[in-house]
């Protein structure tokens, strides 16, 4: 353990999760790198510490309590107390609503919902005894409604409620709370949208580009970017708000 202080990061074996662990741990933090796989997790985490920085890899099943528990107590254990966490996990089982079964709308909102209010729950514990924190949930640009994600739209927009119901119980105790609401971002989630609509990803991101107003879909990078911020600590005076990065304002 070190006086460095230590960023929990979810799903973040590939995509946006990856970009964000690796980003913060070029900030300063040490970071624990969160997903299902802990293979793919020592993978980030390797190239962490092969840059110089503090990570581990950790296994974790975010929609289960105690694979939580034991997770964040081992994070604590071999890093020390997170006082950083960004709930980024997160799966698609994409159909229209007459097409959606109900093990496809649990899912999502295991993962989303259950995992960030488990994941909150785990390291806020620590952030309070800190007097110290910052909390990060991965929304969407979804939760404003989009065609064939009744699940996805729901659990995002949820998000937005939840981070701003902790902004106000942590805030007291140094804790901020802030939602990051993606665009289009080029990852494998939004590859497989493309599988489902039978388009190709790469005409599907040349037309998505067309009708943003920077004339590009976003990277990983760019919300990574964001997140850095709002972790920081100039960012103290920021919670309880949802920042959409997406290319351009949306209606």
């Amino acid at each position: 353990m070190s006086d460095q202080r230590v960023a929990v990061v979810t799903g973040a074996a590939r995509g946006i999760g990856a970009a964000t662990a690796e980003r913060l741990a070029r900030d300063g933090f040490a970071v624990a790198v969160l997903d299902l796989d802990e293979a793919a997790c020592e993978e980030v985490a390797g190239r962490i510490r092969d840059a110089g920085g503090s990570a581990v890899g950790v296994g974790v099943d975010v929609s289960d309590a105690a694979a939580v528990a034991a997770g964040v107590a081992r994070v604590a254990d071999e890093l020390g107390p997170p006082v950083v966490l960004v709930n980024n996990a997160g799966i698609i089982r994409d159909n229209l609503l007459f097409k959606m079964t109900e093990a496809d709308w649990d899912a999502v909102m295991d993962v989303h919902l259950k995992g960030a209010f488990l994941m909150t729950k785990a390291c806020s514990a620590h952030m309070t005894e800190q007097r110290y924190g910052r909390v990060v949930n991965l929304s969407s640009s979804s939760a404003q409604g989009n065609r064939g994600q009744a699940n996805y739209s729901a659990a995002k927009a949820g998000l937005q409620g939840f981070t701003k119901t902790l902004a106000i119980e942590l805030g007291k105790f140094g804790v901020t709370a802030n939602a990051v609401a993606p665009g289009f971002i080029q990852t494998d989630m939004t590859r497989a949208t493309a599988e489902r609509l039978k388009v190709s990803f790469e005409d599907f991101i040349t037309h998505t580009a067309s009708t943003i107003p920077v004339a590009r879909v976003g990277q990983p990078e760019d919300i990574a970017a964001t997140i850095s911020f709002l972790v920081s600590e100039e960012a103290g005076f920021v919670s309880g708000q949802v920042i959409y990065v997406a290319g351009g304002p949306l209606d």
